[in-house]
């Protein structure tokens, strides 16, 4: 094999494995083109499910996300009058906002 050929089949391969990494850290931080993130899980799901449902006076969590771009937590509620709420929390589980399901960040006191 000449020095040119392996050169770019090394090259190539570099370029591969780095393109690689990428995607392994978007999916270890919940990032993804489908809008999937990483679930809540351990003591913290508590936690947000019930600051959560505090906010909204009640409801069923159907949904949970680590990370999300808008609040370090976010928790989709289905509300006992069938809407749907986000609500984006902290780190600490205190609120930075809540806004209807699909309409994008809104004051902390919308629903």
């Amino acid at each position: 094999m000449n020095k040119r050929l392996k050169g770019a089949l090394i090259a190539g391969g570099v370029i591969a494995a780095i393109g690689g990494g990428g995607a392994a850290v978007a999916a270890a931080t919940g990032a993804g083109d489908d809008g999937s993130g990483t679930p809540i899980t351990g003591g913290a799901l508590g936690k947000a499910k019930a600051a959560a449902l505090e906010q909204t006076g009640g409801g069923q969590v159907t949904a949970t996300e680590v990370r999300d771009e808008e609040g370090y937590y976010e928790v989709e509620v289905k509300k006992t009058d069938g809407s749907q709420v986000d609500v984006h929390l902290d780190r600490h589980f205190n609120l930075v906002d809540q806004s209807a399901d699909g309409s994008g960040s809104a004051d902390a006191g919308a629903n």
